[in-house]
């Protein structure tokens, strides 16, 4: 079953996909924030059904001591509210760093750092994403059904 990966930003929603098999995520779009929560739910919910996606992902931004500070506080509310608009399971996933990696992916691969702006949000949600389909597939964690 393929899985949506999303990074949740205020302007912004990076969105990704697993590949069927849960081994690959792919960054596919990005979203821009509308004035509530529920447009932006209703774009993720089509995606997931045109994706044919069984649940998200979503990076939690952790404070950097592993915490749960104001930001990852609003994802936490946020994921609740996406969960009950869609009726699909919603996973989190710590996303310390995930846009810096991102970044620098992108760097690395020639990517001007004004094209930079406009991908680096769904590549963010690739990168949340592949590290929930790695932590799954690992020996000690059994994927959830």
């Amino acid at each position: 079953m393929r899985a949506l990966g999303v990074d949740l930003g205020a302007r912004r929603i990076g969105v990704a996909v697993s590949d069927s098999a849960g081994t690959l995520a792919s960054p596919i779009e990005v979203i821009e924030r509308a004035s509530s929560h529920r447009v932006d739910h209703e774009r993720l919910r089509i995606l997931a059904d045109e994706w044919e996606a069984g649940y998200f992902v979503l990076g939690l931004p952790l404070s950097l001591d592993g915490t749960v500070g104001p930001a990852a506080q609003a994802v936490l509310d946020e994921a609740r509210e996406l969960a009950e608009a869609t009726g699909l399971r919603v996973e989190l996933v710590d996303e310390r760093l995930t846009t810096t990696q991102a970044t620098r992916s992108l760097q690395e691969a020639g990517v001007s750092a004004r094209e930079g702006r406009h991908i680096v949000d769904k590549v963010a949600a690739a990168v949340i994403l592949q590290a929930w389909l790695d932590r799954t597939r690992s020996p000690e964690t059994e994927p959830e059904p």
